[in-house]
């Protein structure tokens, strides 16, 4: 059980499939060298066949000699293993239809001429000298005398590996541990694939895993057609963590892997994502922080630092008086029990009023009860934004940092983008900031709404929250994010 498992990973091929990802040649180089870094064994570069960007793609990823073996998704078509031989691959991934379902109404075809194809592709690549890795589309679905045949058929032909595909993701744990341990008696290493429409994958994943198959087919952040596939962050992290299985997999690199292919892939994760998400070692309860703060362990099962992700504690009308004092702390400021006790008051009236209450809020509150008036590290003068259906969205700024006039231009996707891209350059020798996060709502209705804009920053590993309220959108986007610059600056000139 759980012995020399591999992972192939499959973001480029199955999760490029997700409605509405389109990744660029350069892109996917960096993600597969990203994953090669991250330890994966293979990686599924996409599906060669399709496109000729699609060759040049996976032959940009085959040219940088990854460690990771290469593999082309392939149909059992001499045209796809040939497209997929031009892109001097490692192996391919031959995917089979195998339930009557697909084989009648998809193919429209008999189970004797499937498996014909099947034999004559497997020996096809084989006489080629690829690596081949026989898939069965539907399996689940799919009689396992009928799956049985086919795989040894192919194994004969010279199939080295076998995996066989939830593809509509109808399994349960224990339906995944009979039908893959029934398999893994044939005579090579069994995959397993795993489609997440029942929110299941990752459990029937590791179930299918305990059951004798040696190699799991994931995707980072769980990208895939409709619900997604076997998600790589939750599997490996469940089999290191809960069945104390140790992978090649070197999980410190989970979460930049993670934020890549979130900003690649534009599929942007759920606040409360297992492992990789912004909240999953954010802390509001103030019995849970407090737990946190004496010994992570009491509400947290792995440490952040285990997957390169941090931990957050977050201002809510959950939050407990510990919790702000550690934040103040964090500064360089020290307040009596007293003044703690008046912060703490200020914030929860704050939070009971339905205001999300931001870092700078913390500060400002805190600066007003020990009567400190600090002066804006960083003033903005003047800005001027040029947009329009022809033009493109360009920004100049005239800023003010500590008492150093500069001058910054900027362009973007539009002239909020511009004006932050502005003043980002004008600061850029003084710290360097990121915005991590942009959020607006709309408080009144009509074209003369107030809008209310939240921005989280990130310096040197922090993350900063600033929001500011107004009715021009601009305007409320460069208050917000001046804001989160001047905590930024005034905490590094306070250390």
């Amino acid at each position: 059980m759980f012995d020399d498992l591999k992972i192939l990973d499959t973001t480029l091929r199955d999760g490029e499939q997700t409605p509405g990802v389109l990744i660029t040649s350069n892109e996917k180089l960096r993600i597969a060298q990203t994953l090669d870094k991250l330890g994966v064994d293979i990686i599924e570069a996409g599906s060669a066949i399709t496109s000729k960007d699609e060759q040049k793609s996976i032959k940009l990823i085959t040219e940088n000699n990854l460690d990771a073996e290469i593999c082309s998704f392939a149909r059992p078509l001499a045209v796809d293993i040939d497209t997929a031989i031009e892109c001097d691959v490692d192996s391919i991934h031959l995917v089979i239809p195998s339930s009557d379902l697909h084989i009648d109404y998809k193919l429209r075809k008999t189970r004797p001429q499937v498996e014909e194809m099947a034999v004559n592709a497997t020996e096809y690549a084989k006489d080629h000298g690829l690596i081949v890795e026989l898939s069965t589309e539907d399996a689940t679905r799919t009689e396992i005398s009928d799956l049985e045949h086919l795989y040894n058929l192919c194994i004969d032909a010279g199939a080295d590996r076998i995996c066989a595909c939830d593809t509509v993701g109808i399994l349960t744990p224990d339906k995944a541990y009979d039908f893959y341990h029934q398999l893994s008696k044939l005579s090579r290493p069994l995959s397993v694939h795993c489609h997440n429409d029942f929110g299941l994958a990752v459990a029937n994943t590791l179930m299918a895993l305990k059951a004798g198959a040696k190699q799991a087919h994931v995707t980072i952040n769980g990208l895939g057609e409709r619900a997604g596939n076997t998600s790589c962050e939750e599997l490996v992290m469940s089999l290191e963590s809960l069945y104390n299985v140790k992978t090649n997999i070197n999980t410190e690199l989970f979460y930049e892997t993670s934020q890549l292919v979130e900003r690649i892939s534009g599929v942007n994760l759920q606040s409360n994502k297992a492992i990789v998400g912004e909240n999953a070692f954010a802390h509001e309860s103030g019995i849970h922080a407090d737990g946190v703060l004496k010994k992570s362990e009491t509400y947290e099962p792995i440490k952040p630092e285990t997957v390169g992700h941090r931990r957050r504690f977050i201002l809510g009308k959950h939050v407990g008086k510990h919790v702000i004092h550690e934040k103040i702390k964090e500064t360089n400021t020290e307040v009596t029990d007293e003044e703690l006790n008046r912060i703490f008051a200020r914030i929860k009236s704050l939070s009971d009023m339905g205001k999300t209450v931001t870092d700078v809020d913390l500060q400002a509150v805190t600066d007003d009860i020990l009567h400190i008036n600090p002066e804006d590290s960083l003033v903005l003068e003047e800005y001027t934004t040029v947009s329009g259906n022809r033009v493109t969205p360009t920004a100049s700024v005239k800023v003010n940092i500590d008492d150093e006039e500069k001058i910054a231009a900027g362009v973007g996707v539009g002239p909020v983008d511009a004006v932050i891209e502005a003043i980002r350059k004008s600061i850029e020798d003084v710290a360097d900031i990121s915005l991590e996060e942009y959020h607006v709502d709309a408080i009144t209705g009509g074209t003369d709404a107030l809008i209310d804009v939240l921005v989280k920053l990130k310096h040197d590993d922090e993350i900063i929250t600033a929001r500011s309220t107004e009715p021009d959108i601009i305007m409320a986007s460069v208050e917000a994010y001046l804001k989160g610059v001047n905590k930024i600056l005034t905490d590094k000139n306070r250390k």
